[in-house]
């Protein structure tokens, strides 16, 4: 079953600068680790919510805005796109990002047609 991970994090945590420096190598060894075991299928980093757009369309006119659409302290970082045979194996992939030591990860299923 494929899962969509949403990496979430909130921008004003703080890092020491050891944790910040982890970051890199460690998310890069999960990617590996994921990619490896073909669990992975793709996923990438995003720009922070200043750079987002949130389009909406409302009785036929296009409302466009600066910044995401939920003003939460968490915001969207990054995912990733994982396939396995469960939840409980996609919940032990998720647990293994580096960033749910200071952030959330989100797993959702897609639909199955």
């Amino acid at each position: 079953m494929k899962y969509l991970m949403l990496i979430c994090s909130d921008e004003s945590v703080v890092l020491s600068p050891a944790e910040v420096a982890d970051i890199p190598a460690a998310t890069e060894a999960w990617v590996t680790e994921m990619d490896g075991s073909g669990i992975r299928l793709t996923g990438d980093r995003l720009r922070p919510v200043s750079d987002a757009t949130t389009v909406r369309v409302r009785e036929a006119e296009v409302l466009v805005a600066d910044g995401p659409f939920a003003e939460t302290k968490e915001q969207i970082a990054g995912f990733d796109i994982i396939e396995c045979s469960d939840l409980d194996q996609a919940i032990d992939v998720a647990a293994k990002h580096p960033v749910a030591r200071f952030g959330t990860i989100e797993v959702r299923p897609f639909w199955q047609l």
